[in-house]
């Protein structure tokens, strides 16, 4: 593979594309991000050195509306930077100091993008897009396959001084045809949800931080699908939520000091919630929330929820909004919210192997457990943890668990 530096100019460029028809580009001071894209192939890898990239943002009407009943509404919506019809590598020389700068409401934009990776930068200061219905986010994924990993997604704060604007911009959204996943990610201080699936998107999401928004922190809709192991979700209206026909697996996940609810499951969404510490979110802990809702929630840890004034839902441990038939509630720990553990159901301690009692986790710890929790393989017992051993409740058991840190 030979190497290309870019310094200002793109004319040795084409010198270059003659001679190879696969390169890496090294963008240093003094180049044109964008241009580079533009001239680059499909399968090229882009290297990005130590400095902040300012997009100059374009204009655009979108000619599909990703969460609106009429998928075929136009919207007027900005970009900062577009790759499209090609798959490129982007990876930057510094997480921290490679820095995207987009001023676009569509921050990094991939169309039609088979097979693409972004790694080892920063994306920020987003511009939110006058149009309501514009799928603002950092990053926004459409009829494409895209890999993140190890971004950090921050200060996409901006809103639109029109009030009746009352989205903001998120994290990563995946539009109709994305395949996205996101891994080792920070996703924070964003102006919407952290993540959200729309129409057909479907997304892997694991050992990311997904802080401080508004929305939910991982929200799926419509007919997406996302698999969630091992995140931590906190500072959100809302912590992950299936919506519409959506299907959601669950799992491992750290989800608390949400202002709402932590884990919901309405319209006609399928819920496997699974092995999650669901903690200290402002109402109440896990809700079934619709009567076609189904699902499992099995191996959880929920406490402490319910510390603000009643919003979304009563200020209980689990909130049963619907066909409690529909759904497998076994060997979770229920214990500790502050108007109860159950609403709208029978109390489920003691039966299937669910408990309500004090988890006892180490103080100041970040949830890890005591030597004598009793979370330690209480869990299902059709479920196994890594090694092979009966299931413990609670993040640090089942197949996705990661160990608990010393």
């Amino acid at each position: 593979m030979k190497t290309l530096r870019i310094c200002g100019s793109l004319v040795f460029l084409f010198l270059f594309a003659a001679l190879t028809n696969s390169a890496t580009l090294t963008v240093e001071r003094g180049s044109d991000f964008q241009a580079v894209i533009n001239f680059a192939s499909s399968g090229d890898t882009i290297l990005l050195s130590a400095k902040v990239y300012d997009a100059a943002p374009i204009a655009f009407t979108d000619s599909l509306c990703g969460n609106c009943l009429d998928p075929r509404t136009e919207v007027a919506a900005s970009y900062g930077f577009i790759i499209k019809n090609k798959s490129l590598v982007i990876i930057g020389t510094d997480r921290q100091k490679t820095i995207l700068l987009t001023k676009g409401g569509y921050g990094v934009y991939f169309v039609n993008s088979s097979n693409s990776i972004i790694r080892n930068l920063t994306i920020t200061g987003g511009r939110r897009d006058a149009d309501g219905n514009a799928t603002d986010a950092a990053i926004v994924v459409r009829n494409s396959r895209v890999l993140i990993e190890e971004v950090d997604i921050r200060d996409n704060d901006n809103r639109h001084a029109d009030s009746t604007v009352v989205v903001g911009i998120g994290g990563v959204f995946g539009r109709e045809g994305a395949d996205i996943t996101i891994r080792n990610c920070n996703i924070t201080n964003n102006g919407w949800d952290g993540v959200a699936l729309y129409r057909g998107a479907t997304a892997l999401v694991t050992d990311c931080v997904i802080k401080d928004g508004r929305g939910a922190g991982i929200g799926v809709t419509w007919d997406a699908s996302c698999s969630a192991f091992r995140n931590d979700i906190s500072g959100f209206w809302k912590g992950i939520g299936a919506f519409g026909t959506s299907w959601v697996v669950a799992r491992n996940n750290s989800v608390h000091d949400n202002l709402g609810w932590g884990i919901i499951a309405t319209g006609q969404s399928y819920m496997d919630i699974a092995n999650n510490i669901v903690h200290h979110n402002g109402n109440c802990g896990v809700a079934p929330w619709s009567n076609e809702s189904r699902g499992r929630i099995v191996n959880n840890v929920i406490t402490e929820n319910g510390w603000r004034k009643e919003w979304v839902c009563p200020c209980v441990g689990v909130w049963n909004n619907g066909d409690w038939a529909k759904w497998q509630f076994a060997n979770n720990l229920v214990w500790n919210n502050k108007e109860g553990e159950y609403e709208n159901i029978f109390d489920q301690a003691d039966l299937n192997g669910n408990l309500n009692t004090d988890p006892k986790f180490l103080p100041e710890s970040n949830f890890k457990y005591l030597p004598d929790s009793p979370l330690w393989n209480s869990g299902d017992t059709a479920i196994y943890n890594p090694d092979g051993t009966h299931s413990h409740i609670g993040i640090y058991g089942g197949p996705q668990a990661a160990k608990q840190p010393q």
